[in-house]
């Protein structure tokens, strides 16, 4: 079996081993799907393995690290309809890619779909972090299964009000329309931002079940520098995309609920500094995707399966 109506697109920044054991978990997959990998200025031999592997992707290597955007480069010269995310260390089952492409034929106001998620250990993570044995369901699963928003009876699966770009294929055109993901986020729920102006644009997300991706977590990555972007992200898309009321009390949420360190104090400031341009764009979303937003608020606070750590 083969399938061409998806692009798959990899990021990667200075997690080599990672990055091959992903490539040659995607080589398996029946469907075949073009591969473009974008190499984030990486210094460990990354782009050189790319070249090497009899995968044969494409490679985009950039000379620094430009986080999600490396997304959007890769994205620019994909012809397929419909783009599939993965991370140096998630890879898609066989079969996932061709049932989100079924599901996104179907239906026509559908712009994304989401995967289910199961979590392996990994070799270089120690037990107690990892877990030993077979995969589990990544905690994150319930809440995009038991989503609370309200949905048309066509979509075919929980409406979800933002995505995990490592478990989701999104329809191509609409990717572009909306501006991909935003040079200023990096990294660090840069989804929430895209998904909101998706919704903007008319289209609907959805979690589908019977797909599955496959995480098996780097230890090789920077806890600290994520939790931070991811605060600041947080902050910079309420201020960016939320009515006021809303916005200050998303705020007032984090302030209090964010770890009180270093860390949190300079994710504020960041935010605080992007204040100017977060001002000039800001551009609330309409009063129907806000609605969905607001039924969000009481499971981002009580959700387990994200915290601001590291």
């Amino acid at each position: 079996m083969t399938d061409p109506r998806t692009t798959l697109i990899l990021i990667t920044h200075n997690r080599s081993d990672d990055l091959l054991h992903t490539l040659d978990r995607l080589a398996e997959l029946p469907e075949k799907p073009p591969v473009i990998v974008v190499d984030n200025g990486s210094t460990d031999g990354s782009a050189s393995a790319v070249r090497r592997h009899p995968l044969a992707p494409r490679l985009i290597p950039l000379a620094h690290n430009a986080g999600a955007v490396g997304r959007n480069l890769a994205a620019r010269v994909a012809t397929t309809p419909y783009l599939a995310f993965c991370d140096d260390d998630s890879w898609w089952e066989p079969g996932a890619l061709a049932g989100a492409a079924d599901l996104l034929d179907t239906y026509g106001r559908l712009g994304a779909v989401t995967a289910r998620i199961m979590v392996h250990s990994h070799p270089d993570a120690p037990e107690a972090d990892a877990g030993p044995g077979e995969p589990v369901e990544d905690p994150i699963v319930q809440e995009l299964r038991h989503s609370p928003l309200p949905a048309p009876s066509w979509l075919p699966g929980p409406a979800l009000g933002s995505f995990l770009a490592a478990a989701t294929v999104l329809r191509a055109d609409a990717f572009r329309a909306a501006g991909g993901f935003s040079p200023r986020l990096v990294l660090g729920g840069e989804e929430e931002l895209l998904a909101a102006d998706l919704a903007a644009d008319g289209w609907w997300l959805a979690y589908a079940d019977r797909l599955t991706v496959h995480h098996r977590a780097s230890p090789h990555r920077d806890a600290t520098l994520r939790r931070r972007q991811g605060i600041r992200n947080t902050l910079w898309f309420t201020w960016l995309r939320r009515p006021l009321p809303a916005a200050v009390r998303r705020t007032r949420t984090l302030v209090s609920t964010v770890p009180r360190d270093a860390v949190s104090v300079r994710a504020f400031a960041e935010a605080v500094g992007g204040l100017p341009w977060v001002l000039r764009e800001r551009r609330p979303v309409p009063r129907e995707v806000e609605g969905r937003l607001r039924l969000l608020e009481a499971p981002q606070r009580e959700s387990t399966a994200r915290r601001y750590c590291g």
